[in-house]
């Protein structure tokens, strides 16, 4: 396998669309999404928004997964946080290096900030990699509104 990552594109829109509603359909993440949201996000990532920004892995033109990352500052670490928002790799491609890929991609471009992400306790496959590339478990309760 020959991959690649890259910015993602307005030509993408649709299959990036595709996986996240396999990613939010599955127990990985606690809410479902919409399209509305699917669209939107893509829309932030292809567009100017400062916040958002998405990339896919490929090969040989066929877009393997993707990830959106949001950026932010954190006071508790005192420098920027990028947050890994989501990381998907489609089924077929797991278990070949590609998220471990991708998190090193995120970190070596982003080599001066904090990283943080959110995963299920049951994710014992994702918590393998996210470990296997420096992660380790912040212990705290998340709270939205």
């Amino acid at each position: 396998m020959n991959s690649k990552i890259r910015i993602m594109e307005r030509r993408d829109k649709d299959v990036v669309i595709d996986m996240m509603r396999v990613f939010y359909a599955s127990p990985a993440v606690l809410s479902n999404g919409s399209d509305e949201i699917f669209e939107a996000d893509v829309e932030n990532c292809i567009g100017d928004s400062p916040f958002l920004e998405g990339f896919v892995i490929e090969d040989n033109g066929e877009i393997l997964g993707y990830s959106m990352i949001a950026k932010s500052f954190s006071t508790e670490f005192g420098k920027p946080c990028i947050w890994i928002e989501d990381i998907y790799i489609k089924d077929k491609y797991r278990g070949l290096g590609l998220g471990g890929e991708m998190l090193q991609f995120i970190t070596k471009k982003y080599n001066n900030c904090i990283f943080r992400l959110e995963v299920e306790e049951e994710n014992e496959g994702a918590i393998g990699v996210y470990e296997k590339n420096g992660f380790s478990v912040l212990p705290y309760m998340e709270m939205k509104k």
